[in-house]
């Protein structure tokens, strides 16, 4: 029996439809190795704002936020005086954004030795790190390859040669160079010559769409010159244009008329001759025009809230989770990618600054997400909340570690996240807990809780249940914003309340308005603008806003003991409890200032 030879392809193929044979159109498609020139990604870099956002828009998120450095803060003080003194931040922002367009980039860091040898990070003393400087594939050559695959610097060029246009060209090892790559080769085998050392440019990939982005808003723009088109028909025409004269007729016959056609004139025409007026149809460009651009956002992977400053459609879009995304992504390249670059020249960083090398110095990359006002609040809170824990609850319980260790840690936490801004200055000019003389009061909160019967010795004022507001001062703006809206009443005496709680408290000892406003009556104003709400609280509509000091007033008042029948506090002020038949979508939030009055304590009724 003969062998039966079997041919097996992995594809769709239908000789009825055509498909995957020679008459399929889609079957001679195929890919092609790119080829741009430096030439034309410097004119496309310098020509078209999508290319130069593509470039730039991720090396600036990647260094716009920064790194905090972890140590004490007198270390801390210097290397951040080092890292200004070189410039450290833009000279990485200007490699990134040089990597991202030619392929790669990288940033030379000099100590004052022989470049072309291996750096010796024992030698650099204290400000032994001289200058940085930026090189592109252009300035600097990459020299013979590693081939021996047992050493670290295997597939990569054991050297580099600084091009500067002199006969003496300096060789640089690439422990002194931090090497930036924009898109990496997928095989660097398949490469030769001088891009063996470096990758492809960033717009190698998305070139394409940004064309045909840019050549489809080009179109359109010229279309806006098409929008309205005259047309006039005239009997015997071709006759007319037959002959030098006849055409020379024409024209002027039809100068004159559309000289006098205007809004303000007549146009006037022979009896046998038609004129109407041809109109482009834009009602589809605007989402044909987004289309390109999405096209152009996942091309180069950047949202396009980010990219295109657009704002993202669809019902209760906000862009966020794609922003979200982005930042994490970007968070990911500077752990994965920039943070090994620049090892080497952060060890000579530390050096410089400080003499020498203390181990626990290190850095974190500072996150681009920013919180909102109530998020900062809350985080706040729990951080409090946890750190009173820690220290025994004001000596109600013992403390899990030195109250003093605490203080400096807790201080340290609030300082770098920003929550108290002025704090550190005030900690030097006040001292830290543990620079603090014990006073009668710590005495008595390290003996422990007191009974009852102590605390009414200490005289406390009495307990009594507690309902703080305050009064809206501007309250005829808000009132004429809801009049507008289609309100057809507004309460009386619009407030914001500020605690509602059964508990009885010592009113004592819940403090002064002022200290929680920023007028010195006691008032408090909240700016134009921000988040603003239209809601429903039974049959109450209200207004919300965010309040940093609002929140942080009623989370004090609940830390000594206030029990509120909410477990969240949003500030809002009630508009009206009679408006059961409007449309609170339709509603456009007063987004004015709303000028409060200082606090009024009552109690509960």
């Amino acid at each position: 029996m003969g062998s039966v030879l079997t041919f097996v392809r992995d594809g769709l193929a239908s000789m009825v439809a055509g498909l995957g044979t020679e008459r399929d159109k889609a079957a001679s498609v195929y890919y092609t190795e790119p080829t741009i020139d430096q030439q034309q990604l410097v004119a496309a870099y310098r020509s078209s704002w999508l290319p130069r956002k593509i470039i730039d828009i991720p090396a600036l998120d990647s260094c716009r936020a920064w790194r905090s450095w972890q140590a004490k803060n007198p270390q801390i003080e210097k290397v951040e005086a080092e890292e200004t003194r070189l410039g450290v931040q833009s000279k990485v922002l200007e490699a990134r954004k040089k990597a991202r367009l030619f392929g790669g980039a990288a940033i030379y860091f000099d100590v004052g030795d022989d470049a072309s040898q291996p750096l010796n990070l024992e030698k650099v003393r204290a400000g032994g790190l001289r200058f940085l400087t930026v090189l592109t594939p252009r300035q600097l050559q990459p020299g013979e390859i590693e081939t021996d695959p047992l050493s670290p610097q295997y597939g990569r060029p054991r050297d580099y040669t600084i091009v500067n246009g002199v006969s003496a060209q300096p060789k640089v090892h690439p422990s002194r160079l931090a090497i930036f790559i924009g898109n990496e080769m997928p095989d660097r085998d398949i490469t030769s010559g001088s891009t063996f050392a470096w990758g492809d440019s960033v717009l190698t990939s998305v070139m394409e769409a940004v064309k045909q982005a840019d050549a489809t808003s080009a179109n359109i723009a010229s279309l806006i010159f098409e929008a309205n088109v005259d047309v006039v028909t005239m009997e015997g025409l071709m006759a007319y244009v037959g002959t030098p004269d006849g055409e020379r007729k024409v024209t002027e016959r039809y100068r004159i008329a559309a000289t006098g056609k205007s809004i303000n004139r007549m146009l006037i025409l022979d009896g046998n001759e038609k004129y109407e007026r041809k109109s482009a149809n834009f009602a589809n460009l605007p989402d044909l025009m987004d289309r390109f651009f999405q096209n152009v956002s996942g091309a180069a992977d950047i949202p396009m809230t980010r990219l295109f400053g657009m704002s993202p459609g669809g019902l209760n879009a906000s862009g966020e989770s794609d922003l979200r995304n982005y930042y994490d992504r970007i968070a990911s390249s500077q752990t994965l990618e920039m943070q090994p670059v620049l090892s080497n020249l952060d060890e000579c960083l530390i050096r410089s600054a400080l003499g020498s090398r203390d181990p626990s110095i290190h850095y974190v990359w500072n996150p681009l997400w920013q919180m909102s006002e109530k998020e900062k609040a809350e985080i706040f809170k729990a951080k409090s909340d946890a750190a009173r824990t820690i220290a025994g609850k004001g000596g109600m319980e013992s403390p899990l570690m030195p109250v003093e260790a605490l203080s400096d840690a807790f201080v340290s936490e609030l300082v770098e996240d920003g929550t108290l801004s002025g704090l550190e200055g005030a900690i030097k000019k006040y001292g830290t807990l543990a620079q603090q003389e014990e006073d009668e009061d710590d005495l008595v909160a390290a003996a422990g809780p007191l009974s009852d019967d102590e605390r009414r010795s200490a005289n406390d004022a009495a307990p009594r249940t507690l309902y703080i507001r305050r009064d809206v001062l501007n309250a005829d703006e808000i009132t004429e914003w809801a009049k507008a809206q289609g309100f057809d009443t507004v309460q009386d005496g619009l407030h914001v309340t500020v605690m509602h709680t059964r508990t009885p408290l010592d009113w004592i000892k819940i403090g002064q308005a002022a200290e929680w406003s920023a007028e010195e009556d006691g008032g408090l104003k909240i700016a134009p603008g921000g988040p603003r709400l239209m809601d429903r609280f039974g049959d109450a509509v209200v207004l919300q806003f965010a309040s940093s000091r609002l929140t942080w007033r009623h989370e004090d008042i609940k830390r000594l003991g206030a029990v509120t029948d909410y477990s969240d506090y949003q500030p809002h002020v009630t508009i009206t409890w009679n408006a059961p038949d409007i449309d609170l979508s339709k509603v456009e939030p007063y987004r004015g200032r709303i000028i409060l009055g200082p606090e009024q304590f009552e109690e509960v009724n």
